[in-house]
């Protein structure tokens, strides 16, 4: 039987109250109530071949409604005549008057003076979020433990845009930068609609920029690098992280840089008279634009074979035009054939690149045209290292004889 019973009243008002729309009518002004629900009932012949199941069906949803509860829907009637049953009074809809009695109904009364008890109080405080928590009242309701200290927060960044301190450095009563840190995509939703355009770098987007998007102090990028000859050591330290902004004005006399991206090719990297080895970090090679005692050193990169690799070569001669690439060659792949790999279809580097040799742009092409196997990938730490060894050696000599 597909007749409105007290359970399919609970569930629609369930529905409503799950989807926000009923929140969102108290935020917007506009009264849901009172409502009106059309009631599914048996046919005629129904009602003649299942008479008793009809009676039962309808002594169910009286029992169910205000006139036996005290609270809940009213049924509305027609009546009815029967050719074999005669005239009969049937449910055509059911009437909730006010909304105390429809939360009562599917116990959400408290839920609701607690949303608006917090959505009052943040409107008195920022009339400008009346839009959001018109379409984001669900939040609220799950944030409500913490809702004080989300408000504290977001009066703490109004009067102090664009800080420059650490979340660490936030004096919030009660808010310590954990709080913030597992918060951070709700209250830029929040901060978005408060702050002047002028207090928020539209450039930085998502959980990971919040700092640089609010003006905040973020953990500095660090720069990883090994020196490769001991007369170049800094103190007898070889194996260094350091603050970009102080790689940049690190004095050193080392005539060559290579940059690789694997971190235990960057760690078996053998020594090398006057050099030091880079640990790259993908397309974080932008770190590099402001260090720039690269600009009159040698430069040799090593990535993997595959669309990226070149993609990020192509990228750090925007930044050094003198980079030149090492084990990115035909010869070195075609001799790793066994130990090929391939890309994720969806993560593929499908651009132009400008800044390719001749025969660097003609292996991206292969590669991004499956000429030689479909997605082809030969990673940096593949290959055997008496041929890593030997192309280092290969670079000396190189550069040497220029």
């Amino acid at each position: 039987m597909n007749w409105t019973t007290p359970a399919t009243i609970q569930a629609h008002l369930l529905r409503l109250w799950d989807s926000g729309r009923w929140l969102a009518a108290h935020v917007g002004g506009v009264p849901l109530f009172p409502m009106t629900l059309p009631v599914r009932q048996p046919g005629a012949a129904t009602m003649g071949e299942q008479f008793d199941a009809v009676r039962r069906w309808i002594r169910q949803l009286e029992e169910g409604g205000k006139s036996h509860k005290g609270y809940g829907y009213v049924i509305e009637w027609r009546e009815i005549n029967h050719r074999q049953l005669g005239r009969n009074r049937v449910p055509t809809q059911v009437l909730l008057a006010d909304e105390t009695d429809a939360l009562k109904l599917i116990g959400k009364a408290a839920d609701k003076r607690c949303f608006e008890q917090l959505a009052s109080i943040t409107l008195q405080l920022f009339p400008a979020l009346a839009g959001w928590l018109e379409r984001r009242p669900m939040t609220v309701l799950e944030q409500a433990g913490a809702w004080a200290r989300i408000l504290a927060i977001l009066q703490w960044f109004v009067a102090h845009p664009r800080p420059q301190l650490y979340l660490r450095e936030l004096d919030i009563a009660g808010v310590d930068g954990k709080f913030i840190e597992t918060r951070k995509a709700l209250l830029a939703e929040l901060l978005d609609q408060l702050l002047p355009p002028e207090a928020v770098n539209a450039d930085a987007i998502g959980a990971r920029q919040f700092e640089a998007r609010y003006g905040l102090l973020a953990k500095p990028a660090l720069i990883r690098f090994r020196l490769l000859d001991a007369r170049h050591h800094i103190g007898g330290l070889s194996d260094l992280s350091v603050p970009v902004a102080q790689f940049a004005a690190l004095r050193t006399t080392v005539k060559r840089v290579f940059i690789t991206e694997n971190e235990i090719n960057g760690l078996a990297f053998p020594d090398v008279p006057d050099s030091m080895v880079i640990f790259g970090g993908g397309y974080g090679i932008e770190r590099l634009a402001d260090v720039r005692w690269l600009d009159d050193r040698q430069i040799v990169y090593w990535g993997d074979i595959d669309t990226h690799g070149f993609a990020i070569l192509d990228r750090l001669r925007g930044l050094l035009p003198q980079a030149r690439s090492m084990l990115m060659d035909l010869a070195t792949l075609e001799a790793h054939r066994p130990l090929w790999g391939s890309e994720e279809a969806h993560k593929r580097y499908t651009g132009n690149l400008s800044r390719l040799t001749p025969d660097e742009h003609a292996l991206f092409q292969v590669l991004r045209g499956d000429i030689l196997g479909e997605r082809l990938r030969m990673e940096q730490e593949r290959l055997g290292f008496h041929w890593v060894r030997a192309a280092i050696f290969a670079v000396q000599n190189a550069e040497q004889c220029d």
